[in-house]
């Protein structure tokens, strides 16, 4: 029965240990929440400005003529796969890569540590990711695009819907699709809109995907918190679950050790 106490205490003190560790998560990631939002809700308008700037762009006949807006019934495709830096953040991660099962030929491009040791790329952090790394990025996926090396640019990301809910989902980046019409009717464009959009290229992919990328990390520290929140809440229970048996048999043992004394003093 001893043996019994010390294994139940050992195991106390395992759980609490782990206890503490999802808590400290728990605060860091809720310390990066409301940046993180506020970074991602500006994101969103910036991205909202740039899409309001290419549909004028696309909708006018002149801009078919632009390599970005080349349709093509080719399959070849870039995938920019968005994932986290760090795991224990529920099923984040893992609904990403659920989704990119339905992209199997695509070629991977990587952002964030668990993305790239599953596709095996070179590490780019999603946390730390900047416009100017988007940029590059951007420059060159645009120059392959011209040349042809690819057909279409997706990314998988994940979209914030509220601090307890997000989705992972598919967002087109090339080839620019034909507006419906024209939202800004009456605006001129110098020289023309050909040249304009072939100029915007690289920044509208560039601010979309960095947007994108933020949009995501949002949604990586809000998984992170309800799961370290929901593992403190499994692991307190588990406490008190094993403390009730702890008390239960320690009282057994010093049943047991009164009845021995007694019986012997009855002796």
């Amino acid at each position: 029965m001893a043996g019994n106490t010390k294994e139940l205490r050992l195991r106390i003190k395992s759980v609490n240990s782990t206890l503490q560790l999802t808590k400290a998560m728990e605060l860091v990631a809720s310390s990066k929440i409301r940046r993180a939002n506020e970074t991602m809700l500006k994101g969103r308008e910036y991205r909202k400005a740039l899409e309001d700037i290419i549909a004028p762009l696309t909708s006018n006949k002149e801009s078919l003529k632009s390599p970005y807006m080349r349709q093509s019934d080719g399959g070849k495709m870039r995938l920019i796969v968005i994932a986290g830096d760090r795991g224990l953040a529920g099923g984040y991660n893992s609904n990403v890569f659920k989704l990119c099962l339905d992209y199997p030929d695509a070629e991977i491009i990587a952002i964030g540590r668990r993305a790239c040791d599953r596709f095996k790329k070179p590490f780019i952090s999603s946390e730390h990711f900047s416009f100017a790394d988007a940029s590059a990025l951007a420059k060159q996926l645009c120059e392959d695009f011209k040349e042809e090396k690819f057909d279409k640019l997706g990314v998988i990301y994940t979209r914030y819907i509220s601090v307890m809910s997000s989705k992972a989902e598919f967002y087109q980046l090339l080839p620019f699709e034909k507006a419906e019409k024209n939202s800004n009717v009456g605006t001129v464009f110098e020289p023309d809109e050909l040249t304009v959009l072939n100029n915007t290229a690289i920044e509208y992919v560039a601010g979309v995907l960095t947007t994108l990328v933020r949009e995501s990390f949002a949604c990586e520290v809000s998984a992170r918190r309800i799961a370290m929140n929901s593992a403190g809440k499994n692991a307190e229970q588990m406490i008190d679950d094993l403390s009730l048996q702890y008390n239960r048999a320690r009282q057994s043992a010093i049943t047991g050790e009164i009845t021995e004394i007694v019986a012997g003093s009855g002796n």
